[in-house]
């Protein structure tokens, strides 16, 4: 014959008088007051837990749709400057050439002045 939980506690509760008051407390009647007063503050405290952990999801999610929105804003400002970006790296390099070729020019125009003092 197996007895559920219930059924054991209730038979437990009624032992006789002269057990319940023999100067030892009886498991059942000191035990639950404390599981329930245990129980209640770990349900507290993990009642929150779990709301800190929601909240901190809510602020990561928030935070991570908040990073892909600028991502996003700043891959459409690259895409956009890039052929500016392109005209300004070809434009450097035709300067660079330009200066080149003045440079050459220039040690050429120097190179002649000396030939004319000797």
């Amino acid at each position: 014959m197996t007895q559920s939980f219930w059924e054991s506690g209730a038979e437990e509760g009624q032992q006789p008088e002269q057990e319940q008051h023999s100067g030892q407390p009886s498991l059942v009647q000191a035990a639950p007051p404390e599981t329930v007063a245990l129980s209640v503050d770990e349900f507290s405290a993990l009642e929150e837990r779990i709301l800190r952990a929601v909240n901190l999801v809510k602020r990561e999610r928030m935070a991570r749709a908040e990073a892909e929105e600028r991502a996003a804003q700043v891959e459409a400002q690259l895409r956009d400057q890039a052929p500016q970006v392109d005209r300004l790296q070809t434009e450097v390099n035709t300067l660079r050439q330009e200066r080149d070729q003045v440079r050459q020019r220039v040690e050429r125009l120097l190179s002649q002045l000396d030939a004319l003092e000797l």
